[in-house]
């Protein structure tokens, strides 16, 4: 197994100026869609973890200075019957990115062995099946140029607690729950195993994993933040566009310069 949950477990405060580090990142991730627009890159950006573990707040920050018409943002709940008529990938397939865009998913194909596994959705012979089959279509991305960035975001079950609690608390924020949060919570064990197996089987050369602690809030985001900036700037160059002499002259002239 290449990644141990327990290890992510800390939940250390950030040691630093966290609206500084936001702001700084927020303006970098700026930057970097900038990049994948001007080169005709794609990306995608993957999110798994606990119910409360904080991937939401994660994904509005990543984005809070991204042009939307570069990207898309992708909830994953339970497949419709469209859905269900095709395999398990399809819904994935259909909303890989362009080119010049960046596909951010708030869960994923790793349902097939996570929820679906566990709650007996799938049959035995299918989730085993989807490993190899999992691990073929994120070669598959990869190879044709897009940069793939796997996370999971962890908490511990007090850490979810204190957040489910909060979310019963605070009306503005009980539509984020629900019975199924509750369900799942009772299963974590059974979660955890799907998890360990998902990992040993999936964290690839190709398509890694990566862990985030998320059980202090403003550590996970600046660690998730900086982790997603650095693999992005991976698979794009980075120099600033030149102005077009055209562009130049023109501009000259109208504005005087």
């Amino acid at each position: 197994m290449t990644i141990d949950l327990s290890d992510f477990e800390d939940g250390k405060k950030y040691d630093g100026h966290y609206k500084r580090a936001l702001a700084k990142l927020e303006a970098r991730l700026e930057r970097i869609q900038v990049a994948h627009i001007v080169h005709g890159k794609r990306a995608i950006v993957m999110f798994e973890g606990w119910d409360a573990a904080g991937k939401g707040g994660i994904i509005q920050r990543m984005t809070a200075a991204w042009d939307p018409r570069h990207f898309d943002v992708y909830p994953i709940a339970a497949p419709s019957a469209e859905e269900k008529a095709h395999d398990f990938l399809w819904r994935f397939e259909t909303r890989v990115p362009p080119a010049r865009s960046i596909a951010v998913f708030d869960r994923s194909w790793y349902g097939r062995v996570l929820v679906e596994r566990v709650e007996g959705f799938a049959t035995q012979e299918e989730w085993r099946r989807a490993y190899d089959e999992i691990n073929a279509f994120e070669a598959h991305q990869v190879e044709n140029g897009t940069t793939l960035i796997k996370l999971f975001v962890h908490t511990t079950q007090k850490e979810q607690d204190k957040r489910l609690k909060a979310r019963l608390n605070d009306p503005w924020k009980r539509w984020k729950t629900g019975l199924d949060d509750y369900h799942n919570r009772a299963r974590r064990a059974d979660y955890r195993l799907a998890m360990d197996e998902m990992f040993a089987r999936t964290d690839t050369a190709a398509a890694p994993w990566l862990a985030i602690d998320g059980n202090n809030k403003k550590a996970a985001r600046i660690a998730a933040l900086t982790a997603i900036a650095d693999r992005l700037e991976q698979g794009v160059p980075m120099d600033p566009p030149l102005l077009d002499p055209a562009v130049a002259a023109v501009a000259k002239a109208a504005l005087g310069l």
